[in-house]
């Protein structure tokens, strides 16, 4: 659950920004405005692990959460926004929680600066696809289908990097076919590589494990092409899509 605090009427209307952003993407978040008692619920949110972005001052957030942060692995990630939507500043759980990650999102939605506080900053976005398919799909279907993705990740092409699968999959034609008509690399690797990410992925197919032996085909190999790019983590912003006889993800990771 992603939860927006704001305190005063002009961070609401900045909330509500925010709140319609992840309706379109179909995520749950619940904007709180001036929520009482502010310091228990607040905290038993973080605790829960919702990830929070605070649309206040830092010191606000920082005197609420004290009692409760315990490490930057166990803590969810935290945002804060200044009420104009100026800046966007991840405070908690930036690289193990992805709050530098999401920040980034956020920045780029509301038009705001990312401000990064931790080691290492992510500036460039790296965009991988991923696609399964079964034996002889047609390449029109596996065009389209990665189309209709690009789209709904609102991507082009030129953004994106790599198309990969598994390594059974290095002779099939319509995938090939397909990476030579968008002039993008085409990339397999093993079940053992794609194993490494199975985390990371938003549904596990046990068909799909007893038949190549990963869970899922797609989102692998796009998770794994981003991260080994960019020797970083990965996650996904357009989960598996699938048609008839092929299946497309798309990952993105950041590449300093």
């Amino acid at each position: 659950m992603i939860r927006v605090i704001a305190l005063t009427p002009t961070g609401q209307q900045l909330a509500a920004r925010l709140l319609q952003l992840y309706q379109q993407d179909s995520k749950a978040c619940e904007v709180w405005f001036k929520p009482q008692p502010f310091a228990k619920k607040i905290q038993q949110s973080f605790k829960n692990g919702d990830a929070l972005i605070f649309v206040c001052a830092t010191g606000i957030v920082f005197r609420t959460l004290a009692p409760v942060i315990k490490t930057k692995h166990d803590d969810p990630p935290v945002l804060v926004i200044d009420e104009q939507g100026q800046f966007v500043i991840p405070v908690l759980s930036g690289h193990e929680g992805g709050a530098n990650q999401w920040g980034n999102e956020v920045a780029d939605y509301l038009n705001a600066k990312l401000v990064i506080t931790t080691a290492k900053s992510y500036l460039q976005p790296i965009y991988t696809v991923g696609i399964g398919c079964e034996r002889n799909c047609p390449m029109l279907e596996i065009t389209d289908l990665l189309n209709n993705c690009l789209r709904q990740a609102g991507l082009s092409i030129e953004q994106v990097h790599s198309i990969n699968s598994i390594d059974i999959k290095a002779d099939e034609v319509g995938l090939i076919d397909c990476a030579a008509a968008f002039e993008k690399p085409f990339q397999t690797f093993s079940k053992e590589y794609l194993a490494t990410v199975e985390h990371l992925l938003s549904v596990k197919s046990d068909y799909v494990f007893n038949t190549v032996g990963v869970y899922g085909v797609a989102e692998s190999a796009a998770l794994f092409a981003a991260e080994k790019v960019t020797d970083d983590t990965a996650s996904l912003v357009l989960d598996k899509v699938k048609t008839k006889k092929a299946t497309c993800a798309i990952a993105r990771s950041y590449r300093q």
